[in-house]
């Protein structure tokens, strides 16, 4: 997979505020805030910045955390999993595997057949709904 590879500047110039600071600099929006924690239109979330297929909407449930919940990624290959161990704690952060965008954080308390939650910000995502 080719990298997409981009200054602050080129990503702000295509990104709003809130989506340049979560996806470039791994803030977190508030819960229960973003566009997409209750959203229940069949199709496909994209990377915000690069356009990648990250998770249907089939792999989405109610987490009840306020933020959109996937127990499974469209391909495994399309997000990397980074050690993060700010504020005070060890977890697990999801990038996109393509142009390195925050995208959140996942955890082993997701439902079958993964057992995983992807918990992800609406900022660092598009929607493309299904025909």
């Amino acid at each position: 997979m080719k990298k997409l590879i981009k200054t602050d500047a080129e990503w702000r110039s295509q990104l709003s505020e809130m989506e340049f600071q979560v996806t470039r600099h791994a803030a977190t929006e508030r819960a229960f805030t973003g566009q997409y924690w209750d959203h229940h239109v069949p199709g496909i979330y994209t990377c915000v910045c690069c356009q990648t297929a990250l998770f249907s909407s089939d792999a989405k449930f109610d987490s009840g955390c306020g933020w959109p919940s996937y127990f499974t990624a469209i391909n495994e290959q399309h997000v990397r999993e980074i050690v993060d161990t700010s504020h005070g704690m060890t977890r697990t952060e999801i990038v996109c595997n393509i142009c390195d965008a925050h995208l959140g954080h996942v955890f082993p308390d997701g439902p079958a057949p993964t057992g995983l939650r992807y918990c992800i910000n609406s900022a660092s995502l598009r929607f493309d709904p299904l025909p």
